[in-house]
């Protein structure tokens, strides 16, 4: 559940607070309280209140709820913070009346009165933000789930892409004749590509290893297909046992490559660096215009995604020279 705080949300909370402003100043007006009271009281409770529920959406509850699970944790810092605050506005709501010193409860009684005053201030806005920001994240989940089916037809559909079988059997038919080793070793690796797609098309994640022997594979085909048009290393910098990556991710960042770059005169140089969390694919950019096409598992899709598998995003930088972009490796143990 995603609880930062967005537009919606501040304006549902101004007509919150704007509602408890006027029902404070009837209750004020009907006691008799003095100006001085309208004027400290109800802007610092109203402050205290936004501050409350900024660290339990920003801080309590993401860090200690959601993502470490730490419940008790969780409770001790609640009543820890709720008493602080709730206790500092009574203590200012107390010398804002004008009220005597010896009038001062006990230290315990009036911790006590804090924490009463901290639940009695936010309980209901906080309330009322969790319930809306649960229905945004079943709504936003149910979308997300519609949208990766249509996003698994999309990917089946382009691993069995005719234009790319075309292209393949057309670059067979001129090796058959020029190089027919060469032809053999094209449809043996042609073969492993098919045959990797058709294991995997059911599957949400692979093990990296396996995909990045097909990206070797794959890599094969167009650089037999383009000559030296296009140049590609991966650059292994850890072990890439037990680590995995969305089924046919790097295989969709290479053809982004290939679509989206015409070599003019110097090849276009692309590295495949794999790290401890991050596999990046960064290419240097055609200086040729190229018009872009979509592809089948393009950066919308695996954006898509991951917004399933893991709590990490993509990360895409453009710029003049290059085209970078950072995947989260996954860690299947953990995060599904």
């Amino acid at each position: 559940m995603n609880t930062k705080l967005n537009r919606s949300d501040w304006i549902l909370l101004a007509i919150l607070f704007g509602a408890t402003i006027i029902l404070n100043s009837i209750d004020y007006y009907r006691e008799r309280n003095k100006l001085i009271e309208y004027l400290i009281d109800l802007p610092v409770s109203t402050f205290i209140s936004i501050i409350l529920i900024l660290m339990f959406l920003y801080i309590l509850i993401p860090k200690y709820l959601i993502k470490k699970k730490k419940y008790i944790t969780f409770f001790i810092l609640s009543l820890i913070v709720l008493t602080f605050f709730g206790s500092l506005d009574k203590f200012i709501g107390f010398l804002s009346s004008g009220q005597q010193w010896n009038k001062l409860p006990n230290l315990l009684l009036f911790l006590q009165s804090g924490l009463y005053n901290a639940t009695d201030i936010i309980g209901f806005p906080l309330g009322i933000l969790l319930i809306k920001k649960f229905y945004e994240g079943q709504t936003e989940y149910l979308k997300i789930e519609k949208q990766q089916k249509e996003n698994e037809l999309k990917l089946l559909r382009s691993q069995i892409d005719p234009h790319f079988l075309f292209n393949n059997l057309n670059t067979l038919d001129s090796l058959i004749d020029s190089d027919s080793e060469k032809a053999k070793e094209y449809i043996n690796r042609l073969s492993l590509i098919y045959r990797y797609l058709i294991k995997t098309k059911d599957a949400e994640v692979m093990e990296l290893s396996e995909e990045i022997q097909l990206a070797e594979n794959y890599i094969f085909l167009i650089q037999t297909r383009f000559g030296d048009d296009y140049n590609f290393k991966i650059d292994r910098k850890i072990d890439i046992s037990n680590k995995f990556i969305p089924t046919g991710a790097i295989q969709a960042l290479l053809e982004n490559v290939v679509k989206h770059n015409k070599p003019n005169k110097v090849p276009i140089k692309t590295i495949i660096t794999v790290e401890e969390d991050w596999l990046k694919v960064i290419n240097e950019k055609s200086n040729l215009f190229v018009k872009k096409e979509s592809f089948g598992t393009g950066l919308e899709n695996l954006k898509t995604r991951y917004k399933l598998l893991s709590d990490k995003e993509i990360s895409v930088i453009n710029t003049d020279k290059e085209f970078k972009v950072v995947i989260p490796i996954i860690k299947l143990s953990k995060e599904i």
